[in-house]
């Protein structure tokens, strides 16, 4: 075994090992804390791809950014065991089998993935350069990044106009 394989098989059972933690932790600032090691495991999967660009990325703004910001919004909710509403035993069943069915797909799509498993790839050394991804970007997916750019957009203004809304209304005693 090559050290590549080895750390591939490290982050790998790192990145399930935390993702699994995450999903079964009970108190949801740990969630938030596995979930980091989570994107720390697969960012270190994009330096083995020899994407460097998303591995500095995925750590800058996922690990960063949107982590500190989940764990300000758990905080900031207060969320006890008390005032957590009890589930009921037909939306625990409504997600197994939601789970069950992801899973299904998941196999389904790995079933199929053998025939890439033989196809081979020449490694030019350039594939994680940002000129080779912007170029990607802006040619084969550019209809995709502008139609997702709309939708931030938009997601954006609604933030305001819901914010807005709740700002306007006099407190009412």
């Amino acid at each position: 075994m090559t050290i590549s394989e080895i750390l591939f098989w490290f982050l790998s059972a790192l990145a399930l090992g935390s993702a699994l933690m995450m999903v079964f932790s009970r108190n949801p600032v740990y969630s938030v804390l596995w979930l980091i090691v989570v994107f720390f495991a697969i960012s270190g999967h994009y330096i083995l791809l020899n994407a460097q660009f998303l591995a500095v990325v995925n750590i800058i703004v996922y690990a960063g950014a949107i982590m500190v910001l989940f764990l300000f919004v758990i905080m900031l909710m207060n969320l006890n065991a008390d005032n957590e509403p009890q589930k009921n035993r037909w939306l625990k069943f409504a997600g197994a089998i939601a789970g069950g069915s992801l899973l299904l797909i998941l196999v389904a799509a790995l079933r199929q993935s053998e025939t890439l498993l033989d196809q081979k790839t020449v490694d030019t050394g350039a594939s994680g350069l940002i000129h080779n991804l912007g170029k990607v970007l802006y040619t084969d997916y550019v209809l995709p990044f502008e139609i997702s750019s709309i939708l931030f957009l938009s997601a954006m203004v609604g933030a305001v106009v819901i914010g807005k809304k709740e700002a306007e209304q006099p407190n009412q005693l």
